[in-house]
C-alpha cells in the first residue's frame, strides 16, 4: 500500500504532506490550549458562585472568609497582613478578585481556540482531498498506460471485468484510504500522546478508568478487524464476477432476448448480487457496531470519571474544574484511538485494493519491444517459419508446423472447420501473441526484432467482430490516422462500399456512433471496421473473417475495390465462404491446427479432398470450374 503511495506521488505532493503535519500539530495544540481554558472558564465561574455565596465554600476557606470579617475586602487585608501563601489564600485571593470579565476574556480565548482548530481541520481537508485527488488521477493513468501495453495473454489472465474493477472500485478504495490516513494517522496519535501526557499529571485514578476504557474499546475493533479482513477480499472477487456478468448481459442483450434468456441471465446476476450483498451486509452489520461501542465506552468513561471524581473532590485531592478538564481529555484520547482503530479496520479493504492495483502495475507484459530492433529489409512480406502456438497454461499447441511466405501484393487465404486454429495464425502476425515455436517475419524481420508501433503501423488489421467506438463515424474512419483528410476519408469509405449508407445519415460523417456500433448493422460496422483499415494505408491487410457479414454482391464489390486501389498491399484473409478466397494467391486449408492441403484454388480441389468437399458444400460444380 505505501508502495503505491509514494511510488505515485508527486514532488508537491510531499510538500504539501509536510504542510498537513504542521498544521496537524497546531490543531492538537489549540485543542489542548482550549481544554486548558475550558478549565480556567469553569474555574472563573466557580469562584464567582463562591464570591456571592460564600457559605458554598470547602469548610476552610469559608472559616477564613468568616475569621477575616465576613467580606471579601477584609479577606484580601487579611491575607496581606498575615503574609500567608497557601494553596487556601491564593484561592481565597482569586475568588475575592473574581469577576464576570475573567469569563468573557477566557470564553473568548476559547472561541478563538476553537475557530483556529476548524480553520486548520477546513485546510488540511482540502490539502488531502487534493493529495489523494491527484494520486487517484495518477494511478488511474498508470493502470490505464499498463493495460494498454498487454498483449491478449495479460487481459485473458485478469479478465476485462476484473481489470475494469481494478481501474475504478480499487482505485476509490485506496484514494479514500489515503484521504483518511491524511486527516486522521497523524492526528490521533499527537492527540492521544500529548492528552495521556496532561492526565497523568491530574490523577492516576482517573488515569486508569481511561486506560480500563481504551481496553475495552481495542479488544472489541480487534475482534472486528480479524473478522472482517478475509471478507474483504472475497468481496472484491465478488464484485469482478458482478460486473463480468453485467458486461456479459449487456454485450450480448440481442442473443439473451433472441433466445427468451432473461430469467437465466436474472438468475446468474441475482446469485452473484446476492453473495455480494450478504457478504457486504455481514461486513456492515460488523462495521456499524462501531457507534454504538464507541458511545456506551465515552458516555461510561465519562461517568467514571464524575463518579470517581466526585470521591476525590470529597476528599479534597482534587476540584471540579479539573475533573471536568479531565473529561475531556480522556474524550479526546478515546477518540484518537477510534480514528486509529477505525483506520486499521478500513485498511485491510485498502490494502486488499492496493494489492489488486499493484498486481496489475507491477505484471510485465509478455510481449516486449527489442531492445536494439532491426530495420525492415523488404515491404509487404510475410513469412511463416514451421509454427507452432499454444495459448498461455496450456500445453497443447493450437496451430503447428505452419509455413508460408507472401510476397508484396499477393493474397494469401486461410480456411477451414471452425475452431482449427485460423484467428491464432493471424493474431501471430499483428504480434498480439508470440510464438510458441518457429518465427514469423514481416517486411523480412522476424515481428520480435521489431518494436510493436513500427509492426502494427504497417498492418491495416480487420478483425471478425466489428469494433466501433463511441464518436462519430469520421472518427471511427480516422482512428488509426488523425491526419485523415476529408477527400482521403471518402476514398476509404469508397473501397469500403461505406460511401452509400454514410450519405444516407442525417450528418454524414459527422453522424454519432454509439460505443460498440449499436447503431449500425452489422455489415455497416464491418463496411466501416475495413473503410479504417484502408485509411492507414498499410503495407498489409489481415482479414479475420472480416467480410461474413456482408452479402455476396457487397464481398464481392469490396474485394474487387481493394484489389484494384490497394495492388501494392498483401492480403491475408480467413474466411469460411470459398467464394471470398477463390482468386487467392496462396490458400492454406487448416484442420486440428495443421496444414492439411497448401496451393490456389484449383490446385486443391484436385488435391485436397477436405477443401473439395467444402466447396462443393458452398458452390455448384460449375461454380467452381469443375
Amino acid at each position: 500500500m505505501f508502495q503505491l503511495i509514494f511510488k505515485h506521488f508527486r514532488k508537491r505532493d510531499w510538500f504539501i504532506l509536510v504542510a498537513i503535519i504542521g498544521l496537524t500539530i497546531l490543531q492538537v495544540y489549540l485543542t489542548m490550549t482550549m481544554i486548558d481554558y475550558m478549565q480556567y472558564l469553569v474555574t472563573d465561574i466557580v469562584y464567582i458562585n463562591y464570591r456571592n455565596n460564600p457559605s458554598a465554600m470547602p469548610e476552610e476557606m469559608y472559616q477564613m472568609f468568616l475569621v477575616a470579617g465576613g467580606s471579601w475586602e477584609t479577606v484580601k487585608a487579611y491575607i496581606a497582613a498575615s503574609g500567608l501563601s497557601t494553596e487556601a489564600t491564593s484561592a481565597a485571593m482569586a475568588i475575592a478578585n473574581a469577576d464576570v470579565s475573567s469569563v468573557w476574556k477566557d470564553g473568548s480565548i476559547m472561541l478563538g481556540l476553537a475557530a483556529g482548530t476548524m480553520v486548520c481541520q477546513l485546510v488540511i481537508a482540502a490539502l488531502a482531498s487534493g493529495i489523494t485527488a491527484a494520486f487517484a488521477t495518477n494511478i488511474r493513468s498508470a493502470v490505464n498506460g499498463k493495460v494498454s501495453t498487454f498483449s491478449l495473454a495479460e487481459i485473458n489472465k485478469f479478465s476485462t471485468a476484473s481489470l475494469i474493477t481494478r481501474t475504478t472500485n480499487d482505485i476509490e478504495q485506496a484514494q479514500m484510504a489515503i484521504l483518511l490516513m491524511m486527516r486522521m494517522i497523524f492526528a490521533a496519535p499527537v492527540t492521544a500522546i500529548w492528552a495521556i501526557c496532561k492526565v497523568q499529571a491530574s490523577s492516576w485514578q482517573l488515569t486508569v478508568a481511561t486506560a480500563v476504557a481504551i481496553v475495552v474499546l481495542v479488544a472489541f475493533l480487534a475482534v472486528i478487524f480479524f473478522t472482517v479482513t478475509p471478507k474483504f477480499k472475497v468481496s472484491q472477487k465478488y464484485t469482478d464476477r458482478l460486473n463480468g456478468i453485467t458486461r456479459e448481459s449487456l454485450s450480448g442483450i440481442r442473443v439473451v432476448h433472441a433466445y427468451n434468456a432473461e430469467k437465466y441471465q436474472e438468475a446468474k446476476f441475482k446469485k452473484a448480487n446476492d453473495d455480494l450483498s450478504n457478504l457486504n451486509i455481514f461486513t456492515g452489520r460488523l462495521i456499524a457496531l462501531f457507534n454504538p461501542v464507541i458511545m456506551i465506552v465515552m458516555d461510561g468513561i465519562t461517568l467514571a470519571i464524575y463518579w470517581i471524581g466526585a470521591g476525590l473532590i470529597n476528599e479534597g485531592t482534587i476540584d471540579y474544574p479539573t475533573v471536568t478538564a479531565f473529561t475531556m481529555l480522556a474524550t479526546q484520547i478515546i477518540m484518537a484511538f477510534m480514528m486509529l482503530l477505525m483506520m486499521f479496520v478500513l485498511w485491510p479493504r485498502a490494502m486488499v485494493s492496493a494489492g489488486r492495483i499493484n498486481e496489475v502495475l507491477n505484471t510485465e507484459p509478455s510481449i516486449k519491444d527489442p531492445v536494439e530492433p532491426i530495420e525492415p529489409k523488404e515491404k509487404g512480406t510475410i513469412e511463416f517459419r514451421d509454427v507452432a502456438f499454444a495459448y498461455p497454461d496450456s500445453d497443447t499447441p493450437v496451430v503447428a508446423n505452419i509455413s508460408f511466405k507472401a510476397k508484396q501484393g499477393q493474397t494469401v487465404a486461410i480456411i477451414g472447420p471452425t475452431g482449427c486454429g485460423k484467428s491464432s495464425i493471424i493474431n501471430l502476425i499483428s504480434r498480439l501473441y508470440d510464438t510458441t515455436f518457429g518465427e514469423v517475419l514481416v517486411d523480412g524481420v522476424n515481428v520480435k526484432d521489431m518494436k510493436q508501433t513500427e509492426l502494427r503501423k504497417r498492418i491495416g488489421f480487420v478483425p471478425q467482430r466489428g469494433i466501433l467506438f463511441s464518436g462519430t463515424v469520421g472518427s471511427n474512419i480516422a482512428f488509426g490516422n488523425e491526419s485523415l483528410t476529408e477527400e482521403e476519408m471518402d476514398k476509404a469509405a469508397e473501397i469500403a462500399c461505406a460511401s452509400e449508407f454514410i450519405s444516407k445519415m442525417e450528418n454524414g460523417y459527422d453522424s454519432p456512433i454509439a460505443q460498440g456500433g449499436t447503431n449500425v448493422s452489422g455489415g455497416q460496422k464491418q463496411r466501416l471496421c475495413i473503410a479504417r483499415a484502408v485509411a492507414i494505408k498499410p503495407e498489409i491487410f489481415v482479414f479475420d473473417d472480416s467480410f461474413s457479414a456482408l452479402d455476396f454482391k457487397t464481398d464481392l464489390q469490396v474485394r474487387k475495390n481493394l484489389k484494384e486501389s490497394q495492388a501494392e498491399a498483401t492480403k491475408v484473409i480467413v474466411a469460411q465462404r470459398i467464394g471470398t478466397i477463390m482468386d487467392a494467391d496462396e490458400i492454406l486449408y487448416i484442420e486440428e491446427g495443421k496444414v492439411v492441403g497448401q496451393g490456389t484454388h484449383k490446385e486443391l480441389l484436385a488435391s485436397c479432398e477436405p477443401y473439395r468437399q467444402l466447396a462443393l458444400s458452398q458452390l455448384s460444380k460449375e461454380e467452381l470450374g469443375l
